[in-house]
């Protein structure tokens, strides 16, 4: 396949990393949210899920304007 724009590149690249990242036995949740919020959630998870059983863990984060934060938690699924 000939990939004609570096936006037909991205996509295949971001399709790979999606499949790789599905298969790693970990779930994943994303969140938007004010940052005092952001840290209930993320505490909340981690006590809900504690990082030495199921490798909990704050897989990424960015902040966005207005204060918000976006954020990816991440556990091991054999905890569900």
């Amino acid at each position: 396949m000939v990939y004609r724009t570096p936006k037909d590149l991205a996509g295949r690249m971001a399709s790979r990393r999606r499949r790789a990242r599905a298969d790693d036995g970990f779930a994943r949740e994303t969140f938007t949210q004010p940052r005092d919020q952001a840290r209930r959630t993320a505490r909340a998870f981690l006590d809900r899920w504690p990082a030495a059983a199921y490798m909990s863990a704050v897989e990424s984060w960015r902040e966005l304007p207005g204060d918000e934060i976006e954020f990816t938690m991440k556990r091991l699924r054999s905890a569900d």
